[in-house]
């Protein structure tokens, strides 16, 4: 399954000490499993949670990605060692700050397997453009909690909207894939889980990162048109292709245009691939 054409609308953590889990994670509503080296597993533990992993078996029904430790710590060189030998889509790498963080990886990967960049520190984001522009990334994620950590910066209110922005920008700019935005920490919470979404989908974000598989049929939901968007997009699509030759004409008491028009095939074909 090819990572850059598959549905990436919501991404489930399992942890790699919990091999038993892995297929679970597979068989869930998840368009995506991320095997967990890092902040799943406690540092006394990171080693042995490595080792499970090697000789683990691995489902092959869901793109499978593995997020190693990050590039300052002693973990780091053993995990993509080890990560590089399995059948994976990708390799998560948390707290990417420079390319040559993303180089580090995308020289020992095989064709096909990419590297997805976690921007989660102010450095990292200062450099958004240049890690999403570096070899084999597929798309960034963007670490809302990390980056709360590292900032000082609050969550709340959209204080984040620059942060998200650039994280969007910076991938259009590298003609990567749209980023994948942070979780939401409230498992049973599915009203704010919806919200978070729709904010996510407002900056331009493909998908989440979830931590129970109850959050995915949800995120996957999110990222499908509404019922309006589709009435929308047919209305005016249907009145284009009355004047086909018209630049610009007025619908409903707004002007219609080519952004308009091609957002409005964009729900169509969304509509087609759900």
């Amino acid at each position: 399954m090819d990572p850059l054409t598959a549905p990436a609308r919501s991404w489930l953590f399992v942890p790699a000490n919990r091999p038993e889990r892995f297929a679970k994670a597979a068989a869930s509503d998840a368009d995506r499993v991320i095997i967990d080296l890092e902040d799943a597993v406690a540092p006394g533990h990171k080693v042995a949670a490595r080792e499970k992993l090697a000789s683990a078996e691995l489902p092959s029904s869901k793109p499978l990605y593995v997020r190693v430790n990050s590039p300052s710590t002693e973990w780091f060189f053993a995990d993509v060692a080890m990560a590089v030998r399995l059948k994976l889509a990708g390799i998560l790498l948390p707290k990417a700050e420079l390319a040559t963080d993303v180089e580090r990886v995308a020289a020992q990967l095989s064709s096909g397997v990419t590297v997805v960049p976690i921007i989660e520190t102010a450095a990292g984001m200062w450099n958004a453009q240049e890690v999403a522009r570096s070899r084999r990334v597929e798309r960034l994620v963007f670490g809302a909690l990390d980056f709360e950590l590292d900032t000082g910066i609050r969550e709340g209110d959209d204080t984040f909207a620059y942060a998200r922005s650039r994280v969007t920008i910076a991938s259009r700019i590298a003609g990567i894939a749209p980023p994948i935005d942070s979780v939401t920490i409230a498992i049973d919470d599915e009203a704010r889980l919806r919200s978070d979404a729709e904010r996510s989908r407002r900056f331009g974000f493909g998908g989440k990162l979830c931590i129970h598989p109850k959050q995915a049929a949800v995120l996957n939901a999110m990222w499908l048109p509404t019922p309006d968007e589709i009435a929308w997009a047919e209305a005016i699509l249907s009145e284009h292709a009355k004047r086909p030759n018209d630049g610009v004409f007025a619908f409903n008491g707004t002007m219609v245009d080519r952004p308009v028009i091609e957002r409005a095939k964009r729900i169509r074909a969304a509509v087609g691939t759900a």
